[in-house]
């Protein structure tokens, strides 16, 4: 399937790039800083809003450790679970979240980390249903999550081809209604030299299905050229400062950056264009004072034969193209021909 439908937007290789503003668990357990994010998100011009629903105790052991990343941003003290818990919401605020978003024209995405997670989100009439890299080969969650009949949004950090290929696989298998798969490298921040962008045009060609890029380098310069490269989806972090602490803000874009990855992706769709090599009327001025015509090198007067020697080609180019040289020469002046003056057919015939 190469295009699919999310929340009426059809997504695929031609149109415009879906942006999803990833809130995460930037809101650090506070819906009002989570309402804060959807409304910066929407002002920033993204597509959609995606949070994270979980409960912690579903999702990690006690004696789970912090990533590396995690520990940098929020200390070593305390367990992931403990982390965790401080990020999670109450069941009842994703409903809060998605009027949010339908009020502000934006489509509410979440990400669910259990079964459970997964029915609260369908119940609630989500669009579609992103899978995180940590899930890919949990393929008992992928199956309850496709059984859903929603499109899946599925990134791909952290895995082989193969592990994509047994995601993918069950998800169609259980029903989702397409999937788009996104390439992605789990690490916060990403180093750009490990990006591996071209890995989108396999994802392609493994899968037929829309592919796209989840981003977690500095900055908007990677996710640029991922929509240069034909990304369907384009996923980024959102803060509202990334100082604040929790372990995702410092790999997240600020309001300011978010709308500036917009308009950079928006202006590389439009100079992306159909493939079609043709001049643009834009260059009608340019081509006319820039390029060269056949003139007369000397007076001809009419009825005369043009030789080669009667001919330069000379700007401006508003009258027969110089590789018409051929076809010119030994024609028979019609009009007297002054010195300098670009030829037309009508005055050699």
């Amino acid at each position: 399937m190469d295009h699919l439908v999310i929340a009426g937007r059809r997504i695929g290789p031609g149109e415009p790039c879906f942006l999803v503003a990833e809130a995460g668990v930037n809101h650090n357990g506070d819906l009002a800083l989570a309402n804060q994010l959807i409304e910066a998100a929407a002002a920033a011009g993204a597509d959609a809003v995606k949070f994270q629903t979980f409960r912690g105790e579903r999702l990690v052991s006690p004696a789970a450790r912090k990533a590396a990343y995690q520990t940098a941003a929020t200390g070593a003290q305390g367990s992931q679970l403990d982390m965790l818990r401080r990020l999670e919401l109450p069941p009842e605020a994703f409903g809060d979240l998605k009027r949010r978003c339908d009020a502000l024209g934006m489509v509410f995405l979440s990400t669910p980390f259990d079964e459970a997670s997964a029915d609260l989100l369908e119940a609630l009439g989500i669009a579609a249903f992103k899978i995180p890299s940590g899930e890919v080969t949990n393929l008992s969650l992928l199956d309850h999550v496709g059984r859903k009949g929603r499109p899946v949004i599925l990134s791909t950090g952290m895995s082989t081809l193969e592990e994509v290929r047994a995601a993918v696989d069950t998800l169609r298998a259980a029903g989702a209604q397409g999937v788009v798969v996104l390439h992605c490298v789990s690490s916060y921040p990403a180093d750009p030299a490990d990006v591996n962008l071209r890995a989108m045009a396999t994802l392609a060609a493994a899968f037929h299905a829309p592919v796209g890029y989840s981003d977690h380098t500095p900055g908007i310069e990677v996710a640029l050229a991922a929509a240069a490269l034909g990304a369907c989806v384009i996923e980024k972090h959102v803060t509202l400062d990334r100082t604040l602490p929790g372990p995702d803000h410092r790999a997240s874009l600020e309001p300011a950056g978010f709308a500036a990855l917009v308009r950079g992706v928006r202006l590389v769709e439009s100079a992306l264009g159909d493939g079609r090599k043709r001049p643009m009327p834009s260059e009608a001025d340019t081509a006319a004072a820039a390029r060269r015509s056949l003139v007369a090198a000397r007076d001809v007067p009419a009825g005369a034969r043009l030789t080669d020697e009667a001919l330069a080609v000379l700007r401006p180019g508003t009258g027969l193209s110089p590789a018409l040289r051929a076809r010119v020469v030994g024609r028979v002046a019609k009009v007297h021909i002054p010195a300098g003056t670009p030829l037309t057919w009508e005055m050699v015939g």
